[in-house]
């Protein structure tokens, strides 16, 4: 339980501080701001529970350390509930503070909620964004599964993965509003409705597509790794250096 409270916390800390700066901040900050904050959420989170559950805190992430085999499918399935239940709280919260405002805050507005067509930040297409969110998931799920690898340097997942995150969401969000996870993108559905609910579909299946592509190329360039021979590598550097690297010492 230990792991699912900690997955649950991590999930509101990212859609609390992520949609919060673009619902509260965002006219202020622009698109670098609030993708500064979904990526330092992420880095913050990676360090405070990561020794914990090891921060998901993403269904897509989820599904990428279960094909990974990574992780359990009970677990699997248990990180991804609290996932949402933390997102759709961390949502919760935004919209409170945002009602509190002295001119109010019509929900309908977006809530930061994710869209296309007519409810993309920059009215791109369905096709668009659907290709959007898949690239953009399997870079980030490649990045979380090559980072914590056994083979990795130790102690610089977080930052490659808070990075990471920044950089896919100042790409994703004039297309969509940065999907790239399923919990994320139900926590403001579930308070926007109409079109929120009717365009979720996108933001469940595409991240999900992408994390399997993520986890078969994970396995294309982890595990399907061979050692090198001795002969090739020797046949790889200059001749001087194989003379001294054989030359037994003085």
């Amino acid at each position: 339980m230990k792991k699912y409270a900690a997955e649950l916390t991590g999930t509101f800390v990212l859609v609390f501080c992520g949609i919060g700066s673009a619902v509260l901040a965002g006219q202020k900050i622009g698109y670098l701001g609030i993708a500064l904050a979904f990526g330092l959420s992420l880095l913050t989170m990676a360090y405070t529970i990561g020794p914990v559950s090891g921060c998901h805190i993403n269904p897509a992430v989820t599904l990428g350390a279960f094909l990974a085999k990574k992780i359990g499918a009970r677990d699997a399935a248990g990180y991804a509930v609290s996932q949402v239940i933390g997102g759709i709280c961390g949502a919760a919260v935004v919209l409170v503070i945002a009602k509190g405002a002295a001119t109010g805050y019509d929900v309908t507005a977006g809530l930061a909620a994710n869209g296309y067509g007519a409810h993309s930040p920059g009215q791109y297409s369905l096709a668009a964004g659907f290709v959007a969110e898949v690239v953009l998931t399997m870079l980030l799920v490649l990045t979380v599964l090559g980072t914590t690898d056994t083979k990795a340097p130790v102690g610089f997942a977080g930052l490659a993965i808070g990075l990471v995150l920044t950089l896919i969401h100042l790409v994703a969000i004039p297309v969509t509003n940065a999907s790239i996870n399923p919990a994320r993108s139900i926590a403001p559905a579930v308070f926007v409705g109409s079109w929120a609910m009717q365009q979720l579909w996108l933001f469940i299946v595409a991240p999900l597509l992408g994390s399997v592509a993520a986890a078969g190329l994970y396995h294309g360039i982890w595990t399907g790794a061979q050692p090198i021979e001795t002969k090739v590598a020797e046949r790889a550097l200059p001749s001087e250096q194989v003379e001294r690297a054989v030359r037994p010492a003085a």
